[in-house]
């Protein structure tokens, strides 16, 4: 259970440095975010500090990953604050300084956490307006808060900045009510292209990571790992290790480690002990796991019903199953943690999402007691939901209690991919059918192991019966009760990129076989305005020309509903038959995700779920034998290059001022394995049922299909 740690009253001023302190407690709001997340505290409180330079410092307990939440978390604060954005720092995942949160995933920091910190700043605003009044000796309703001062409207000259007002003492202040929010037309920081407040450093080199944290005395850390996953240590000798000068062996439990104060001694050291270990032999491998997950995923859960899929009779009938392999995650930044540990206190230095719950592993792991742990967190260099668990930080702090020095474990491309949870391996069957009409008649869908995240049907369709058997595990290794033979965990919208290929293929394949313009067909399913809306602003942009598939020309769409936002890809391809190998030519993708806070960081994101996405839908399966990872390295496992990328990516962003911000950082990921199938049937006439589609597999599904 986590033990949530407020700071109070002391511990604000000691960490702002005195000046106006901002704090509150927004209980309803609270209890509306505890209803989907339970381990949220019971009264959540976020708060800002304006320090007597009348800079603001907002903290935050969200961290950067390079989806640019620094700058975005710092708009809005700016924006209902009023002051300049230049005027704003901001201290991210930093347990000692920053209110408790669940973590960094989910595409909820704009959406869950930002009401949070823009009432913050709105509150602040309306209690610097009453600090203002009584110094100007005028009504709150004569003043007016732009650019950090406060300024008596109709009377130049009686005015006074935030920083005046800071340095009159230290207040604490707090309100009752929340001010109400600037309104689109308002706007001044939001909705607006501001530069990446990490872009200087993160261009220069001058940016630090886990792994960049250096501490005197330090030791660098290498972790014996086993050959595969459930394998049993029979025996180990350390002899020869120890004979290297300066090296420390660590034999803790499960824990096998050599330390140097050179990293290259520590590696030389780990390749000098000896092991023996009991591996079990397994027939499971990236082609056999299909048929284990069918078998031995159990909990069936109907997550979407209407009507009766049992009784219902269709024309035609079209029964057809889809895979997908395994997925790393991969980040170009391995995970890395600094540990200290003296007078009873550790302090850690990690990449990770959750630094909250990593702080409370830690504790439990070292004996502490929660407040005794404070995790920073750094730039983090790319998560994807691989760095929620953080594996390494609780075995550098285990180490730095055992050494008394400061250890850096940083993993290795191979301990990455060993220790990843992967995106499960999953399998989805789809029975559906068509009246004579050509209106889907039925729509009966079953997921195996990827769970329902977007599995749920937006179109309009009289019987349907949306199913998902063996849910999706997000422990690891622990929780995977013979479903998978490794850890599995949440992958950039999780679950979502496999219902959606899915779905929107058999789409495309009714439509197909309607003889129905792809877009013409999803219209004539849809009800939703939102939805229709943003694909006319797709098809608009991309220039879309109805024609039954396949048409020839190679061209795709698909839709998704993901993390509160509506979005439409298309996509232009061409297939070399003789090869089997896909080019993408273009790809223009319309998202509907509310109020824009920054509509360039928004094209940012945008992009690289595309460019991602590519990596899913063409080459990224992780081969394995039993709980032998086989790959190790990017020789094998291949990402997206610069080279592969289409000519062009256009990202279309669909006003819609009515709604709040929501997420940006997944959902148009959701949609690129099914776009680019779609256009890969509609050049050459092969459906793809699996992913990724290696020039293999699409020649395969030619041969299948007489081309």
């Amino acid at each position: 259970m986590t033990q949530i740690v407020e700071p109070n009253r002391r511990d604000l001023f000691k960490i702002a440095g005195g000046g106006v302190v901002i704090f509150f407690g927004l209980k309803p709001l609270a209890e509306a975010v505890a209803q989907d997340w339970p381990r949220y505290p019971s009264d959540f409180h976020a708060y800002l500090a304006i320090g007597a330079d009348g800079r603001v410092t907002v903290f935050s307990g969200k961290i950067e990953m390079g989806q640019g939440v620094l700058t975005s978390q710092a708009q809005m604060a700016a924006e209902e604050l009023g002051v300049p954005l230049s005027s704003v720092d901001m201290v991210l995942g930093d347990t000692a300084r920053c209110p408790w949160d669940m973590g960094t995933f989910g595409s909820l920091t704009t959406r869950m956490f930002g009401p949070h910190l823009r009432t913050a700043a709105a509150m602040a605003r309306g209690v610097l307006l009453e600090l203002a009044a009584t110094r100007l000796d005028a009504p709150v309703n004569r003043l007016r808060a732009k650019d950090g001062v406060i300024a008596v409207i109709g009377a130049p000259g009686r005015m006074v900045s935030y920083a005046a007002l800071s340095r009159q003492a230290r207040i604490a202040r707090g309100l009752d009510k929340a001010p109400p929010l600037h309104t689109p037309s308002e706007f001044t920081v939001m909705g607006r292209s501001a530069k990446r407040l990490d872009g200087v450093e993160k261009v220069t080199g001058a940016a630090k990571y886990a792994a960049d944290i250096r501490l005197p005395g330090m030791l660098y850390a290498r972790i014996l790992r086993p050959p595969q996953h459930d394998a049993t240590l029979k025996r180990v000798d350390t002899a020869a290790a120890e004979k290297l000068a300066g090296i420390v062996v660590v034999h803790k439990k499960d824990l096998i480690a050599v330390l140097h104060a050179d990293p290259e001694v520590a590696s030389v050291a780990l390749s000098r002990i000896v092991t023996e270990w009991d591996q079990p032999a397994s027939t499971l491998d990236q082609d056999t796991i299909f048929a284990h997950i069918e078998a031995a995923a159990k909990d069936v859960q109907v997550l979407q019903s209407k009507g009766d899929v049992t009784r219902t009779r269709a024309a035609r009938a079209f029964d057809v199953t889809f895979h997908k392999g395994y997925v790393a995650h991969a980040p170009i930044e391995p995970h890395a943690a600094l540990a200290e540990v003296k007078g009873g206190h550790a302090t850690i230095w990690a990449s990770t999402q959750t630094p909250f719950p990593t702080r409370d592993e830690i504790a439990r792991a070292l004996n502490f007691k929660p407040e005794a742990v404070r995790v920073i967190t750094p730039y983090v260099g790319g998560g994807f939901g691989g760095k929620s668990r953080s594996i390494q930080a609780i075995e550098a702090a285990r180490l730095a209690q055992v050494t008394g020095k400061p250890v850096q474990v940083e993993w290795t491309r191979a301990d990455e991919f060993y220790n990843d949870t992967f995106d499960p391996a999953a399998v989805v069957k789809i029975r559906s059918g068509l009246t004579d009409a050509n209106r889907i008649a039925y729509w009966d869908y079953e997921v195996f192991a990827a769970g329902g995240r977007a599995a749920e049907i937006f179109y309009d369709i009289p019987n349907l019966r949306v199913r998902s058997a063996g849910g999706m595990s997000y422990e690891g290794a622990a929780a995977r009760k013979g479903l998978h033979p490794f850890g599995v965990g949440p992958w950039r919208a999780p679950g979502a990129n496999m219902n959606i290929f899915a779905v929107e293929s058999q789409i495309d394949t009714l439509a197909a076989a309607a003889h129905a313009d792809p877009m013409a067909f999803r219209m004539a399913h849809l009800s939703d305005p939102r939805m229709r809306r943003v694909l006319r602003s797709c098809a608009d942009a991309f220039g879309w020309k109805p024609a039954a598939g396949p048409s020839g020309r190679g061209v795709g769409m698909a839709l998704s509903s993901d993390a509160g936002s509506y979005v439409a890809t298309m996509a232009e391809v061409k297939v070399d038959k003789q090869s089997g190998k896909v080019h993408v030519e273009r790809i223009t993708c319309a998202i509907d995700m509310g109020v824009v806070v920054n509509p360039e960081g928004a094209r940012m994101q945008t992009e690289g779920c595309l460019t991602m996405g590519l990596g899913y839908t063409f080459a990224e399966e992780l081969r394995f034998k039993g709980g032998r990872i086989l790959d190790s390295n990017f020789d094998t496992y291949h990402l997206p290059r610069f080279s592969s990328l289409p000519k062009m990516i256009e990202t279309v962003l669909v006003k819609n001022d009515a709604l709040a911000p929501q997420g940006c950082g997944e959902p148009a990921i959701t949609t690129t394995g099914a776009v680019i199938a779609n256009a890969v049937f509609d050049a050459c006439g092969a459906r793809l049922t699996r992913l990724p589609m290696t020039p293999e597999r699409v020649r395969a599904a030619l041969l299948a299909q007489g081309t």
